[in-house]
Parts: C-alpha cells; sequence; structure tokens
C-alpha cells in the first residue's frame, strides 16, 4: 500500500522532541489511524508516499518491535531482515520520529506494518499464435530502480522559499484554551491574507539558514531560505476574518506567531526528470550547516529554475580532478586528474538563482565547493 501526500504533508524531525509520553501516545494515534485510511496509489517512476511491507520481502520474521541494540544503524537492520541494507528507508519511513536516520539509539523501538502476499491463482493460458514482430524503442536508462519515498518525507519537512515569502501569508494568533505551544488535534486562531474555505490546508513553519548564491563578482547574494515545517493545519470555519483550525500534524512545538503558507495539494507528485542541457554550478549549502554530507541529506545548491530546474531534475555531484605532477619526466610537468562522480541529488525545491536538494546516492563525503552537473555528461 502506498500513501498519498495527504498522510505526511510536507522532511527529518517527526519527534524530533518528544513532549510528553501522554502527548506523544495521541500523536501516535492519530497518525495510526491516518496510516490506515490513506487513498491507495500506484504511479510510475512517481513518488508516493510509504506504506507497508510485504513479509515475502523478509528473509526472517521481524519482532513487533525491534529493540535497538547498541552499535545498530537502519542498513544493518535491513541487512539482517531484507538482505539488502538498501532498504533502510522501508524500515525508517514507518518510524518518522527518527529524526536523523543516521542516529538510532538502544532501546529505541522500531516497527513495521506487514501485510501477506495475495495467493495467485494459476489458470491455464490462451492458446496464442506467435509471429515475428520488431518494435522500435528509445533507449531507456538501465538504472536499479530508485527507492524514492523519502523524498516526499522531506519536502513534509521543509521547503526553500524566495526572500519575500518569510512572512508567509498568515500566521497563528491563539488557542481554544490560551495554551502556549500546541500539538496534533489542538483547536488554534488563524490571521490569513489569502482567501480560504473549509478543508484547505497550510504548513506552519519557522524560517531557517539562508542560502546564497555568487554573482559575476564572486559576492554572496541572498537567493532564498530554507524553512522548517512544524506541522499542518487545516480550516475549519471563518468568523469577523478570525479563522478556526485544526492542527492536523505536528513536527514540533507550534507557537503563537508561527507563520503559514499553502500545503502542497493532495495529490502532489513529482516526476523525475534527467537534464541534458549544459550546467554547471556547486554545493553551496549544507543543511545544519556541517563540514560534510551523505546520503538522506539536505544541500544547497548554485542552480535554480533560471537554469531549466524543477522539483525531481536528477544531478550528479562530482569532485574536481587534482593537479598532480608527473614524476616520470625530469622537467616539471603537471597532470590534471578528471572530476569523479561522488553521488546524485534530487531537487526537493528550486528558486530562481539557487535549489535544496535530497542526496539520493553518495559513494563520498559531499563537501562545499563540490560540482553539480548533469549525469548525461558521462
Amino acid at each position: 500500500m502506498k500513501l498519498s501526500a495527504t498522510i505526511i504533508a510536507k522532511y527529518f524531525m517527526f519527534y524530533q522532541k518528544l513532549r510528553g509520553s501522554i502527548h506523544m501516545k495521541l500523536q501516535l494515534k492519530v497518525l495510526v489511524l491516518l496510516l490506515f485510511i490513506a487513498p491507495v496509489q500506484t504511479f510510475a517512476d512517481t513518488f508516493i508516499m510509504p506504506g507497508e511491507v510485504g513479509e515475502d520481502e523478509l528473509v526472517k520474521p521481524f519482532p513487533q518491535p525491534y529493540i535497538v541494540k547498541k552499535g545498530d544503524t537502519l542498513w544493518d537492520i535491513a541487512e539482517e531482515y531484507f538482505a539488502d541494507p538498501e532498504k533502510w528507508i522501508k524500515i525508517w519511513e514507518q518510524n518518522l520520529y527518527v529524526s536523523n536516520p543516521d542516529l538510532i539509539y538502544p532501546g529505541n523501538e522500531i516497527w513495521l506494518r506487514m501485510h501477506k502476499p495475495k495467493k495467485v491463482v494459476k489458470r491455464s493460458p490462451p492458446v496464442v499464435k506467435l509471429e515475428p514482430k520488431i518494435i522500435y524503442k528509445p533507449a531507456e536508462r538501465s538504472e536499479k530502480a530508485m527507492d524514492t519515498s523519502t523524498l516526499m518525507t522531506a519536502l513534509a519537512r521543509q521547503d526553500f522559499i524566495d526572500a519575500k515569502e518569510v512572512e508567509g501569508i498568515g500566521h497563528i494568533v491563539d488557542s481554544e484554551d490560551e495554551r502556549i505551544n500546541y500539538g496534533a488535534n489542538d483547536k488554534v486562531y488563524l490571521v490569513l491574507d489569502v482567501r480560504a474555505k473549509p478543508g484547505d490546508r497550510f504548513n506552519i513553519f519557522r524560517t531557517g539558514d539562508p542560502i546564497f548564491d555568487l554573482d559575476d563578482l564572486g559576492n554572496k547574494v541572498l537567493a532564498g531560505y530554507l524553512v522548517n515545517h512544524l506541522g499542518t493545519v487545516e480550516i475549519i470555519s471563518e468568523e469577523a476574518g478570525i479563522f478556526r483550525g485544526m492542527i492536523t500534524q505536528a513536527f514540533e512545538e507550534i507557537g503563537r506567531t508561527d507563520r503559514l503558507k499553502r500545503a502542497l495539494p493532495n495529490d502532489y507528485k513529482i516526476k523525475l526528470e534527467y537534464p541534458t542541457h549544459a550546467l554547471y554550478g556547486h554545493v553551496v549549502y549544507i543543511r545544519g550547516n556541517t563540514v560534510e554530507a551523505g546520503q538522506g541529506q539536505v544541500v544547497g545548491i548554485d542552480l535554480g529554475s533560471d537554469d531549466g530546474l524543477r522539483a525531481g531534475s536528477v544531478l550528479g555531484i562530482y569532485r574536481p580532478g587534482k593537479l598532480v605532477v608527473d614524476k616520470v619526466y625530469k622537467e616539471k610537468t603537471y597532470r590534471a586528474l578528471p572530476e569523479e562522480k561522488i553521488g546524485e541529488i534530487i531537487v526537493l525545491a528550486a528558486q530562481e538563482k539557487a535549489s535544496v536538494a535530497l542526496i539520493s546516492k553518495s559513494s563520498s563525503s559531499i563537501h562545499i565547493e563540490d560540482l553539480i552537473q548533469p549525469l548525461s555528461k558521462q
């Protein structure tokens, strides 16, 4: 079963802060209920939300729950139970309280929703007269299918907006019981600068790190802001310019003055595309301002919609070749080593001059100034 973007709307911090056992249990009950009522959707080469795991995918029974031991990683657990470490995402997408898939701790509980494979009724095939036929098709990629459900999870938790949009299109004023912080199923009052009707959904966000582009002179120019989604609110009604809303998702504590922007449509999907035109950019930002990044992390690049990028654009990350001395010759002779591909990214959101992207593959650590180019260049 695949989940629509209604259930986990627009990355990485569903239970980053556990705010008390009673509150956490309430949130978990809501999430479990939503998981069971989600519509089934299937799209080829299209991002949809995660679902259940077939029992036939496992090589051994999975305990419910699996209790994390010292030294465990999602990679190792996937290797043990799926015999395929790359299926770590199937585990993580069902345990979103783990805010960083690289960090799990002894005592954490890991759950998997599973279903039994349907029995196939064998029927006698019809008799078909075979005739030779030549089919002409364009060349297609023969790559292993990409497990991209993490992309929608990333979009649920963050976005990249223009600097002019940091104030949003509204904000939270107060709650029904005048509390300071709110969570899932809390009723809140909103002020909006746009029209809205019951059922409309909005992301609750706070502005995060700025992302800069470089102009022709090498000066930093603000390209936009990474924003952190705190949750989702759905409009219930409106009276005298004040909207009533219900918080349907909460990834962090939500408070007064938190800003609002429209959530992605329920049927929002991202389709992969592989740019073939000439592009040359760099990694200019790593989320959290860390020194290096790897698979599953978010980076900023200095290429955007002006360069033909959009959500779903797949690009390669390359390490510049070094300049070395060829010691065979007596005279000092330099050789420029070729660039090496060290990963791939998928664009999450693009502004005019810059974009944020998810690292979908990496064979080495990713650093600021690593090159971004089309995969087709090789």
